[in-house]
């Protein structure tokens, strides 16, 4: 829980994250493409994606709907309607029931890690340049994770919102994004600083 400060210049861009998936779903079987998908949009760690089962999604088609998070103490995290589709036509595809896992394995259980460790590596072999492998961009699957945090918090969501989704504390999100809070990009409205803070007159004696 105590990760330190990420570099912004570590995280995945938008087109990254893109291209990848782009490549994994041509190039990968079964649940790996939807489930990879799914953390990058919910920033659910792996662990928690292979543990949602298909009665715990909410798919509205062409809204935005949420997945229930069953573990700690639960939590509602929303699914854009991008990923609503990922979904829905996955679930359709598998034919699965509400009561199956939403990403399970071809021959039934959980979905491996080394499934889908090993898409992830092949995909950053083929779509990052030689000098983003090297630096290590996107090394972990968990990557898609920390870009998802980082793309709520660039698009205006509040910390503490962030932090609900992401099953976090404010505190921990503020820590591992310091470039999201920093003071010179936050537009500060001087003139109704000083009325609110504008002390009562006192008559002079």
């Amino acid at each position: 829980m105590s990760k330190p400060a990420i570099d912004e210049s570590s995280l995945l861009s938008a087109d990254h994250v893109r291209a990848l998936l782009e490549w994994i779903q041509q190039e990968s079987s079964g649940a790996v493409f939807p489930f990879l998908a799914s953390i990058a949009g919910t920033a659910l760690s792996p662990g928690e994606a292979a543990s949602v089962r298909v009665h715990d999604v909410t798919l509205p088609d062409g809204e935005f709907g949420e997945v229930l998070v069953r573990a700690s103490e639960g939590r509602r995290v929303p699914l854009s309607p991008d990923i609503v589709g990922v979904l829905g036509r996955w679930i359709d595809e598998a034919d699965l029931e509400a009561e199956d896992l939403l990403f399970p394995a071809e021959r039934g259980g959980p979905l491996a890690s080394s499934e889908y460790k090993r898409a992830w590596r092949r995909a950053r072999q083929a779509v990052l340049s030689s000098d983003e492998v090297k630096a290590g961009l996107g090394e972990q699957v968990s990557s898609l994770r920390d870009s998802c945090l980082d793309r709520w918090l660039e698009a205006g969501v509040p910390a503490w919102g962030v932090a609900e989704w992401a099953g976090m504390s404010a505190s921990w999100i503020a820590l591992r994004y310091p470039h999201r809070f920093r003071l010179e990009d936050v537009e500060i409205d001087w003139d109704h600083l000083e009325e609110i803070l504008r002390l009562p007159v006192v008559p002079e004696r």
